[in-house]
């Protein structure tokens, strides 16, 4: 849940320079002609996935909402196909920076609209923090989010779109599908936050029982020391950051990593961000949740089961960063005019990078006939059988 925790407590994901190379010995008298710039590798990266058609959008807009200027990017091969609002994680964790690494494909289906939030990336440094305190709640990101979808549908001339929230932004998804279930062809939970303390709890115990079994002395040592966990009293960032440390060190973040440097590298190439852009995501993480850890921890939707609009549920099946038998439960509980939970075999809190063509796959299978059915979408392709 606290993927952001993990950059602004400084757990082991290291960012560094990707146009830093490593300091040469002394005896190196000629320079090393085989490494290339940061700058050269996201131009050969942006030059990979440029959008060409007719139709396409790939566009950066700077939006003024509640206050304050927040960025979003809009990328898709054909304006015909629904647009997709992605609710990035965290808190104050953008996806627009490794987007390149996982949204590609999924731009032939869908205009993809990546959002960084209030406190988050390319927001958090077009404002002050003064400036964006006021909102930095979960009602008024909520709002934030509303606003972000009027322009979209009045912007693009849509009645509806998919609503996508991971992580931190299934929090504001739930609310904003409550809100407002006619805006949406249907909620997409990725990795859903159901009851912040029970994930806490059940994430402590899963790297606890994995420490044991392999008589992991220093963890073993490190999470008792912050037991009884979450416990009754005031959940710190310290203490938080031991149970994320070693849930991920298990591979409850991303299955079969023991970190999140992949991620970070991923980051430090993007094609979207620039260095001082990645810089404002460390400095926004801790602003964040200085701000947003209490309410985070306060989320409970064991009794919030009641949709208006289509649920479609994917979970990890090895998720204990949101555990996955949380979301699994809360699916069999909710009422909504249809529902679909998929469980990602091979995969953590990280789905849509884990098994990425699975991911897609279901995007295309599970969520677009939706909007097909309401003719928002791009014509298929020729086929033809002998």
């Amino acid at each position: 849940m606290f993927v952001t925790l993990l950059l602004a407590i400084g757990a082991p994901v290291d960012r560094v320079r990707a146009d830093e190379a490593p300091a040469k010995p002394a005896a190196a008298a000629t320079p090393d002609k085989s490494m290339i710039s940061r700058d050269e590798v996201r131009r050969i990266l942006d030059s990979n996935r440029m959008i060409v058609t007719p139709q396409g959008v790939d566009e950066k807009i700077k939006l003024h909402i509640n206050g304050i200027d927040q960025w979003i990017s809009v990328r898709g091969k054909d304006r015909r196909n629904p647009i997709l609002l992605f609710l990035h994680g965290g808190p104050a964790s953008p996806a627009m920076p490794e987007g390149y690494t996982f949204q590609t494909p999924w731009e032939d289906y869908f205009t993809v609209v990546q959002w960084d939030q209030r406190g988050s990336g390319k927001t958090y440094r077009a404002n002050t923090e003064a400036a964006m305190a006021p909102g930095m709640t979960v009602d008024g990101m909520t709002d934030d989010a509303a606003q972000v979808t009027q322009y979209l549908r009045e912007h693009y001339n849509k009645k509806k779109i998919f609503l996508l929230g991971h992580s931190w932004g299934t929090v504001l998804g739930v609310h904003l599908a409550q809100l407002h279930p006619d805006w949406f062809y249907a909620y997409i939970s990725v990795g859903q936050v159901v009851n912040g303390r029970r994930n806490e709890a059940i994430g402590y115990n899963y790297a606890l029982s994995r420490a044991k079994a392999e008589n992991n002395t220093k963890a073993i040592a490190e999470l008792e020391a912050i037991g009884p966990y979450p416990g009754d009293t005031k959940l710190t960032i310290e203490r938080i950051g031991v149970r994320s440390t070693w849930e991920m060190y298990y591979g409850g973040l991303a299955w079969g990593r023991k970190d999140f440097q992949f991620d970070s590298d991923a980051e430090e190439l993007s094609p979207d961000y620039n260095h001082d852009d990645l810089v404002a995501i460390d400095k926004g993480s801790l602003f964040s949740l200085n701000h947003l850890l209490d309410p985070l921890l306060d989320v409970d939707f064991d009794h919030v089961t009641n949709f208006k609009l289509p649920v479609i549920v994917f979970a990890g099946a090895h998720d204990y960063t949101t555990p996955h038998e949380t979301a699994e439960k809360w699916f069999g509980d909710l009422q909504a005019p249809s529902k679909r939970l998929v469980i990602f075999a091979d995969s953590a809190h990280m789905m849509m990078q884990e098994q990425p063509g699975r991911f897609l796959l279901h995007l295309v299978n599970d969520a677009l006939p939706l909007a097909q059915q309401a003719g928002d979408a791009a014509p298929a392709e020729v086929t033809r059988d002998k």
